[in-house]
């Protein structure tokens, strides 16, 4: 598999979240968002059996 890089800005409160996040996981940020990637439905395939996302009620 040949690893492809990816570049992006985020504001410091995310980035600081994201971070916080991998070291009480124990995982590194990388390992977070690949999963997160992971959990995302399969399009090409019509898949959307993935565990919606809740939606904000408008109020």
């Amino acid at each position: 598999m040949k690893n492809k890089q990816l570049r992006l800005r985020m504001s410091d409160r995310r980035f600081s979240r994201l971070q916080k996040y991998a070291a009480y996981a124990d995982k590194t940020m990388t390992q977070v968002i690949d999963e997160l990637i992971d959990s995302l439905p399969n399009i090409e395939n019509g898949d959307s059996s993935s565990t919606p996302r809740p939606v904000k009620p408008m109020v």
